[in-house]
C-alpha cells in the first residue's frame, strides 16, 4: 500500500466523501431496481416517477435530484442491460474451445434470466414496441454481435463444429435463454411450478446446452 493511499484512508474528510459516494451509489441502485420493477410491470408509458420514487423509498423531489427524467432513466437501464449481455459473451469467450464457450455463455445467460428476469422483460417490451429508444444504441450491440458471429464462423472454417448459420445460432441462444425470463408465467404453467417456487435451472441448463451442442455436432 502506498504512503499516500495509507494517509488518505486515515483522512476523516476522505472517509466522509467515501460515505457520500457509497450512499449515492446505493440510492442510484435502489432507483434502478425500482424502475426496472415498474417498467417491467407497467411499461414505460404506464410508469410514473411517483411510482418509481415510492418503490425506491424516496419522495418525488428526492428522485429528481438523482435523475433528469423517467425517459432518461429508462434509456440508461436499456443501455445497461445491453452492456451486461455484451460482457456476458466476452466473459464466456475466455474458454478454450467451442464447447466450453457455448456452455459458459448459456450458463451465464440463463443465470441472468434467473436472477434478473424483469430486466430481461424491460428489454423485450422495448423490442416489442419497435425499439424506439434503443434505435440510437444499436451500433455497439451490432458490433458485439458481429464479433460473436465471426468467432462462431471461425469454428466452422476450422472444422471445429459442423456448418451452421453463425448469426442465427447466436440469436437462437438469446431467444432460448431469455425465454425463461420473458415467458415466466407460461414456463411455470407448463412445468407445474407455483409462483414463488424456484424453477429447476440445472435441468434447463442441461437441456438447452445439449440442444445447442448437438446442433453444431459437439455432443
Amino acid at each position: 500500500m502506498s504512503k499516500v493511499l495509507s494517509e488518505d484512508n486515515n483522512d476523516p474528510e476522505l472517509s466522509a466523501r467515501d460515505k457520500i459516494v457509497e450512499r449515492r451509489k446505493a440510492i442510484l441502485a435502489a432507483i434502478h431496481e425500482a424502475a426496472i420493477e415498474e417498467f417491467a410491470t407497467r411499461g414505460v408509458e404506464g410508469t410514473s416517477t411517483q411510482s418509481i420514487a415510492r418503490r425506491a423509498g424516496l419522495t418525488k423531489p428526492q428522485l429528481h435530484y438523482y435523475i433528469a427524467s423517467k425517459e432518461d432513466l429508462y434509456e440508461d437501464i436499456l443501455v445497461q442491460i445491453l452492456e451486461e449481455w455484451r460482457e456476458l459473451f466476452i466473459d464466456a469467450t475466455t474458454g478454450e474451445g467451442p464447447g466450453e464457450i457455448i456452455r459458459a455463455y448459456i450458463r451465464k445467460k440463463l443465470e441472468f434470466s434467473r436472477s434478473k428476469p424483469k430486466a430481461s422483460r424491460v428489454f423485450t417490451n422495448e423490442i416489442a414496441r419497435g425499439a424506439p429508444v434503443l434505435g440510437k444504441h444499436w451500433a455497439p450491440h451490432v458490433d458485439a454481435t458481429r464479433s460473436g458471429v465471426a468467432l462462431i464462423q471461425s469454428w466452422v472454417d476450422e472444422g471445429k463444429i459442423r456448418p451452421i448459420d453463425p448469426l442465427l445460432f447466436h440469436m437462437h441462444m438469446w431467444a432460448v435463454t431469455q425465454h425463461y425470463a420473458d415467458f415466466d408465467a407460461q414456463v411455470r404453467r407448463m412445468m407445474g411450478i407455483e409462483e414463488g417456487q424456484e424453477i429447476d435451472f440445472d435441468r434447463v441448463e442441461k437441456e438447452v446446452t445439449s440442444l445447442f451442442l448437438r446442433s453444431c455436432g459437439l455432443e
